[in-house]
């Protein structure tokens, strides 16, 4: 890489001075462009890329102070260095309030120039790779919608940095709705693997009879419609990440599967003996308890452990209320965007509301609340009515003096819903006004089919 020779700008009114200054810095390999006042500076920064400003304190009816104040207001990133005459201690100190890198007290030497020099453009590439690292990581953060400057997220972000580095399979927790993908989204970003697949899938959005063939593929023939061969979802994910949402819905048989890629590093196709090596990093995310499921037979043990290596726990919007304004603003901007409108304004009390609620649907929650604000321009909808609407609803139910058994309503009303749906799992679930994942679950634990 050709190495880039910085442009310096040296204003100087004395001729003489500013022959002799702009000899020595060409002399040293710079290019130097020469000016003899404020006014002919400032044509020369509009003009042409200037890294390097070097001027005298003292220009005519202007000042290098004025002239140091502009280029702190129009281009920051310039290096600057102040030209003070001998003893006047004062506008050196001014300078360097005024944001100036260094000063040099008149007269000075050759030598005494050019570390001058070496030290404001020092200074100047400093902040250029700090620019640079701020705008990548705000695109980063953008592009994984992870937001938060909450304590709890600051020590998240210091942990999913960690375990990037790494190939260690990673299992998220967390409520729904906390960003468990984007938390894998962000590992994977932030991983040697960022330029390969990401590749996300729902275990519990799998039909049980194809889970097989879409994650480790089939050959034509496996099964009846197999017209062809398959690849499966961890040979797409190759050389990249593959996230395992809901990873505990997954059938035990397929837990086996699954153990054994995490052991061995290669999977089987359905219909096929030749086993197939995969490079493939695992991130695996869960909302249930999984230690609870190893109790009670639902879930591998030795798969738990092989997924625990590096555990990571998404923090619940409610403990993290002071990142509340910040998603808000966050969210009303991506709306915007994505609908072609005009921010609105949150007032001080709907701010407030969106303060007090408990969010039990987390940041999910507050984003969907935010884009029908943005959308019907109604501060009511930042925060749901549904506690007071479905008291209303049920107002014309009376409860049993004696009691009830709740599993047994919760079970009538599951198979009602699915009666009155005719079978259709996600009507059912819309019936019932539940979270699709929930619903599954909830016939996961009656066994109903």
């Amino acid at each position: 890489m050709t190495k880039h020779t910085p442009h310096i700008l040296v204003v100087e009114d004395d001729l003489q001075q500013r022959e002799v200054i702009a000899h020595i810095l060409t002399s040293e390999g710079f290019e130097v462009i020469a000016a003899d006042s404020v006014e002919q500076a400032i044509v020369e920064l509009k003009s042409q890329p200037i890294d390097l400003v070097f001027s005298d304190w003292k220009l005519g009816s202007l000042s290098g102070i004025d002239l140091l104040r502009y280029v702190k207001k129009q281009s920051p990133h310039i290096g600057f260095a102040m030209a003070t005459a001998y003893g006047t201690i004062e506008h050196a100190v001014k300078a360097i309030e005024a944001g100036a890198d260094d000063y040099l007290s008149k007269p000075f030497s050759r030598q005494a120039l050019l570390l001058c020099i070496d030290k404001i453009d020092r200074a100047r590439q400093l902040r250029e790779q700090n620019r640079q690292l701020q705008g990548a990581l705000g695109e980063q953060q953008q592009l994984v919608d992870l937001i938060g400057q909450a304590p709890c997220m600051q020590t998240l972000f210091t942990r999913l940095e960690k375990m990037s580095a790494t190939d260690a399979t990673v299992l998220i927790l967390g409520e729904s709705g906390t960003g468990k993908e984007l938390a894998a989204r962000a590992l994977h970003k932030l991983s040697p693997r960022a330029e390969q697949p990401f590749i996300a899938i729902n275990c519990g959005a799998i039909p049980a009879t194809l889970a097989e063939a879409e994650l480790f593929g089939a050959m034509k023939g496996a099964y009846t419609g197999a017209d062809r061969d398959k690849q499966g979802k961890f040979q797409a994910a190759s050389g990249g990440s593959l996230f395992l949402d809901e990873v505990g819905e997954l059938p035990l048989e397929l837990q086996t599967r699954l153990l054994r890629f995490l052991q061995e590093g290669t999977v089987t196709p359905l219909g096929s003996h030749q086993e197939v090596s995969v490079d493939v990093r695992v991130l695996a995310a869960t909302h249930r308890n999984l230690e609870e499921m190893v109790t009670n037979g639902q879930f591998r043990e030795d798969l738990y452990y092989r997924l625990n290596i590096l555990p990571v726990t998404m923090p619940p919007l409610r403990e993290r209320r002071e990142d509340i304004p910040l998603l808000a603003k966050f969210f009303i901007q991506k709306s915007s965007n994505r609908y072609h409108r005009d921010p609105p304004a949150i007032s001080k009390a709907g701010l407030k509301q969106l303060m007090e609620h408990s969010w039990p649907g987390n940041v999910r929650e507050l984003a969907n609340r935010i884009e029908r604000f943005v959308l019907l321009e109604d501060e009511t909808e930042l925060v749901s009515q549904r506690s007071d609407n479905q008291s209303s609803s049920f107002s014309g139910f009376t409860f049993p003096a004696q009691g009830l058994d709740f599993d047994q309503l919760e079970k009538y009303l599951l198979t009602e819903a699915l009666a009155r749906s005719q079978g259709n799992r996600t009507a059912a679930a819309k019936l019932l006004n539940m979270n699709y994942k929930a619903f599954l679950y909830r016939l996961e634990k009656f066994g109903i089919c």
